[in-house]
């Protein structure tokens, strides 16, 4: 690593002396362990899979938690010009960010109308949403509750279902249900390179307003899929809400 012009960097970008201090040291941690348990690597050398070993290394110990060198590196990569990696440690860090559920409303293409209305029925967050659409008869209570077509409760359901990975919310929440990967458990069954080659063919193909899934985000968001419990009942009647939908569009 060359600090002096790290260094330089991250005072260019206006972090604070202790911050800089803190962040040199956290990247310095990163270089050591590649050297240690990574055949040597340089830091410029690094991939994907070493990034998640190191966290993965650094959390083996009880209690511990690799937030603080994940923002650090996010720092790194992004000096670097490392997309993917940069991407890829916001991702892990935010995974290890305790957030309030996420707004209903931040989510894109859902309405300011239907928000409000489900905000009027004491639903403002995914986790309601979840709940409260868990099971198609559910969903049908909810929408003659508040009015709101049923294909419309279903597709804000599967937003928020999506939303339990960690990185996809609003906008990536969005691109993965307009391009058919619409729940979690369709999000596990994808390879992430093929899932990679769809998404950059359906926003090239319907150009559609934000960045294309990078190879390492990929990775991360198929194996946080695989991951999940099974937690919405799309059943028959889910396959009808979804008749429904194509129906009104």
């Amino acid at each position: 690593m060359n600090e002096e012009s790290f260094q330089a960097y991250l005072t260019k970008g206006g972090r604070s002396e202790s911050a800089t201090r803190r962040c040199l040291a956290k990247v310095g941690e990163f270089q050591e362990y590649l050297q240690a348990h990574q055949g040597g690597k340089a830091l410029g050398e690094a991939e994907a899979e070493d990034l998640e070993a190191f966290v993965q290394w650094l959390e083996s110990e009880p209690d511990s938690s690799a937030k603080t060198h994940l923002w650090a590196l996010g720092y790194y990569f992004q000096y670097l010009g490392d997309t993917e990696l940069r991407h890829l440690a916001g991702l892990l860090r935010e995974q290890r960010i305790t957030r309030r559920p996420f707004a209903i409303r931040g989510f894109r293409g859902v309405s300011d109308e239907h928000a409000e209305r489900l905000a009027g029925a004491g639903i403002r967050n995914v986790a309601q949403m979840l709940k409260a659409g868990q099971t198609p008869a559910r969903r049908q209570a909810l929408a003659d509750r508040t009015g709101i077509p049923l294909s419309n409760i279903l597709e804000m359901v599967k937003l928020s279902d999506l939303a339990r990975i960690p990185g996809v919310k609003g906008v990536r929440a969005r691109l993965y249900h307009d391009a058919g990967v619409d729940t979690v458990e369709k999000m596990a069954t994808w390879e992430p390179e093929a899932l990679r080659r769809m998404i950059v063919e359906f926003v090239d193909r319907t150009g559609f307003d934000g960045i294309p899934t990078l190879l390492a985000e990929a990775r991360f968001t198929v194996k946080k899929a695989k991951d999940l419990p099974k937690i919405v009942d799309y059943g028959i009647l889910g396959d009808r809400e979804d008749q429904n939908g194509s129906n009104n569009q």
